[in-house]
């Protein structure tokens, strides 16, 4: 059985929002460098509108509009890096794992990162 540590949660959702996930030896294989492509570029994304938050924000003459933008953008931007981040998490090395010891159940992460 394939547990949740074997699986890469991937930076894209598939039908109606739904986790996609990758089940592969090959860290090099074309579906996960896509995946690592990705993750840079919503990485990068979240970093520039970061960056750019602050200026919107400091402005007191920004328009209704413009704050909803912003922050529809951010909320985008922070659900990309919090999937990142699962992703990541999940293929960490867990001690334990393949020795025999009892506590090998890998990070805690909310049920609701698995859909």
């Amino acid at each position: 059985m394939i547990t949740h540590n074997e699986l890469r949660l991937l930076p894209w959702s598939g039908p109606e929002g739904k986790p996609c996930y990758l089940s592969t030896d090959d860290a090099d294989g074309y579906l996960s460098r896509l995946a690592d492509s990705t993750e840079a570029v919503q990485l990068g994304l979240a970093d520039e509108l970061l960056e750019h938050a602050p200026e919107v924000l400091g402005d007191g003459t920004a328009e209704l509009a413009e704050l909803r933008l912003l922050a529809a953008s951010l909320t985008g931007a922070l659900r990309d890096v919090l999937r990142v981040a699962i992703s990541r998490g999940h293929r960490l090395s867990v001690p334990g794992l393949g020795t025999g010891e009892e506590d090998n159940e890998g990070p805690c992460l909310p049920a609701a990162a698995f859909g």
